[in-house]
């Protein structure tokens, strides 16, 4: 039995092909039931190598880790011993590339601009915040990458059915496609998750968000 607090089970792990090529982004959940079902293993980056782990021995290093590094993971907490929250798991018989193409989707385009305005430059949470056709609909603009912006109530207000320079109203950067996932790029600022990096740098990589 597992007692936790429901934010971890939630939290991310990066699950690998059994080439190590990144293929999504998974729960902790999730990929504990593929741990106990065989299906994939654990890998933890150490002294520069990847080593890899099934439960078993991934519970021998984790009575190690609470015992000497212990503010330096999530945990869960069983009832006869703590397990360290596993960041990569690999799946052992899984060979498939990942996809090359990054969705369009609302979530991607917030995470893209990093919820701000592309507009006055502010942040916002993302209740306060719409997508703004930089060419407004009624003109051609299409609903694209380079079209599409994070915008908050006020400038998108001021901006109506007009382009930007005709409301006074100048882009903070030039909306582009992403290279990957970036919702993926902003995760990589944690040091939680620091141990994707090395995964994740090669530009044809995109990691599919939690399935």
């Amino acid at each position: 039995m597992i007692a936790v607090e429901p934010s971890v089970l939630t939290s991310n792990v990066l699950v690998l092909n059994k080439y190590y090529a990144a293929v999504r982004i998974t729960t902790v959940r999730r990929a504990m039931c593929m741990l106990f079902k065989n299906l994939a293993e654990i890998i933890s980056i150490e002294n520069n190598q990847y080593a890899s782990y099934d439960f078993a021995s991934w519970r021998e290093v984790s009575e190690f880790r609470a015992r000497y590094e212990r503010e330096h993971h999530e945990w869960l907490r069983c009832v006869r011993f703590d397990l360290a929250v596993p960041r990569i798991v690999r799946l052992l018989d899984y060979d498939r590339l990942p996809q090359t193409a990054v969705k369009f989707t609302r979530r991607n385009i917030y995470a893209r601009d990093r919820n701000r305005c592309q507009y006055c430059g502010r942040r916002y949470p993302t209740s306060e915040l719409s997508l703004d056709h930089v060419v407004p609909r009624s003109r051609g603009g299409e609903a694209a990458w380079n079209n599409i912006v994070c915008c908050c109530v006020a400038c998108n207000v001021r901006k109506g059915g007009r382009l930007p320079q005709e409301a006074c109203l100048r882009l903070v950067a030039q909306p582009v496609k992403p290279k990957r996932s970036p919702a993926v790029t902003l995760q990589l600022n944690s040091r939680r998750y620091a141990s994707w990096k090395q995964f994740l740098d090669a530009a044809y990589w995109n990691v599919e968000l939690k399935d």
